[in-house]
C-alpha cells in the first residue's frame, strides 16, 4: 500500500514529507499509526549527532500504537487488532534470546533506528514482539477513557523504566531515587510508587517537580539550587526516617545529562545500586573505584522486554500510573514544529504525534 512518512534526511534539517509503497511481508505486518510518541532519542539522532543504525534518509519514531491493517504469512492472527509496538523487538530465536538475554539480540529490529519508524502514516514491523490492546470501548478495560493514540508512549516512556524497576529489585518500602522526571523519570516515579517504594524526585525544572509531587514522589529536589553536599545529605536524611538502609536504595538516573549521571553516581552508597536509563553521547567523568569501595552495582538499561508490555499496559488502564497529565498530542503535520520546540525545551510533556485519519 502508498503510505506517507516525514524523513530525515540531514541533520539539524527539517524532515520532508515522502510516499512509498510497503507491505507487512512474511512474518511482519502493516499496522495504520494511531499515534508515536516523541523521544529524546529522536532528538539526539535529528541534532546531536547520535548515529542511526539505518543510515539517512530515514523515517523516526519508536513510540507506537496502531492498528494491524495488513498482516503477511505466519502473522495472520494478528489482522485488525489494536497494538503497541515495541521500541525494542527482539527476533527470539538467535542465542541471545534463548538465553535470556534478548535485550542484546544482535537481530533486534529498533523502528526509527534500524528501520522506518512511526512518524508515518503506516509502520512495518515484525510480528514477533506486538503487544495487544484490550477492548479500549470497555469501561472495565478502560474506566479512565483513554484513546488508542495516547497509549503509543507506553512503547518506551513507560516500559522502559518498568523494566529498570523490575531488574532493580525494587521492593515496597525500599527508597527510589530518580534524578529526572521528564518523559522516563516521571513515569518512572510513578511506577515505583505503585510498587510500594518511597520515591525522592530530581530534576532542574520546578513545573515537572511540582506535577511529579501529586504523582508519587514524596520528596522533590531541585539539585541546581543546591550543593551536592546537600542534596545528599536530603536523601540520606529521607532514607533514615523510615529506617531504609543504604543498600535498599536504588537509584535511577533518568536524565540523559552530564550532570545528572555525575549526581546519580555520586549519590551511591554502600551496598547501593544504580540503573542508567538516561543517554548523552558527552562523556561523564567519574571515580569509577567508589563502586568497589561500596560493593555498589551499577547496571545500564536497553529498552524494555516485549514481555514486560502487558503489566505495563495493565498499570496505565488501571490508572495506577497516570498518563494523561503528562502527554499532549499533536497533529503528525505539525512534526517540524514539534522537534524544533522539544529541541528548544519548550515543551514539557511528552508530545504524542497524531496522523489524519
Amino acid at each position: 500500500m502508498l503510505l506517507t512518512s516525514w524523513v530525515a534526511h540531514h541533520p539539524g534539517e527539517p524532515l520532508v514529507l515522502e510516499e512509498r509503497e510497503e507491505s507487512a511481508g512474511p512474518g511482519g505486518v502493516l499496522v495504520k499509526v494511531a499515534g508515536c510518541g516523541v523521544c529524546h532519542t529522536d532528538l539526539g539522532f535529528l541534532y546531536d549527532g547520535v548515529p542511526t543504525r539505518h543510515p539517512f534518509p530515514l523515517t523516526l519514531g519508536h513510540e507506537v500504537s496502531g492498528t494491524v491493517i495488513e498482516a503477511g504469512t505466519g502473522a495472520e492472527s494478528w489482522l485488525g487488532k489494536n497494538v503497541i509496538v515495541p521500541a525494542v523487538i527482539p527476533c527470539a530465536a538467535c542465542e541471545a534470546c534463548q538465553e535470556g538475554h534478548a535485550s542484546v539480540c544482535p537481530q533486534q529490529i529498533f523502528p526509527g533506528n534500524d528501520v522506518h519508524g512511526g512518524f508515518a502514516t503506516h509502520l512495518r514491523v515484525p510480528a514477533n514482539g506486538l503487544c495487544e490492546v484490550p477492548d479500549l470501548a470497555d469501561p472495565k478495560s478502560n474506566p479512565h477513557g483513554l484513546d488508542l493514540s495516547q497509549l503509543s508512549v507506553i512503547a518506551d516512556a513507560v516500559s522502559t523504566p518498568y523494566q529498570a524497576v523490575i531488574r532493580s529489585g525494587l521492593s515496597e518500602g525500599d527508597v527510589a531515587i530518580f534524578v529526572g522526571v521528564g518523559g522516563v523519570g516521571g513515569f518512572g516515579v510513578q511506577i515505583a510508587a505503585a510498587l510500594g517504594a518511597h520515591v525522592i524526585a530530581l530534576d532542574v525544572n520546578p513545573q515537572r517537580l511540582d506535577l511529579i509531587a501529586a504523582h508519587g514522589a514524596s520528596l522533590a529536589l531541585r539539585p541546581d539550587e543546591m550543593t551536592f553536599k546537600d542534596v545528599r545529605n536530603a536523601v540520606r536524611g529521607f532514607a533514615k526516617e523510615r529506617g531504609v538502609p543504604s543498600w535498599r536504595r536504588k537509584i535511577f538516573e533518568t536524565s540523559g545529562t552530564v550532570q545528572g549521571q555525575s549526581t546519580a553516581f555520586g549519590l551511591l552508597d554502600p551496598g547501593g545500586y544504580l540503573s542508567v536509563v538516561g543517554y548523552t553521547p558527552r562523556k561523564v567523568e567519574l571515580r569509577l573505584s567508589n563502586l568497589m569501595a561500596l560493593d555498589a552495582t551499577a547496571q545500564g538499561n536497553w529498552g524494555c522486554l516485549p514481555q514486560h508490555y502487558p503489566a505495563v499496559v495493565d498499570l496505565i488502564l488501571s490508572g495506577k500510573v497516570a498518563l494523561t497529565p503528562f502527554v499532549e498530542s499533536r497533529p503528525l503535520a505539525f512534526i517540524n514544529e514539534t522537534l524544533r520546540d522539544l529541541h528548544d525545551g519548550k515543551v514539557s510533556r511528552r508530545v504524542i504525534l497524531v496522523p489524519e485519519s
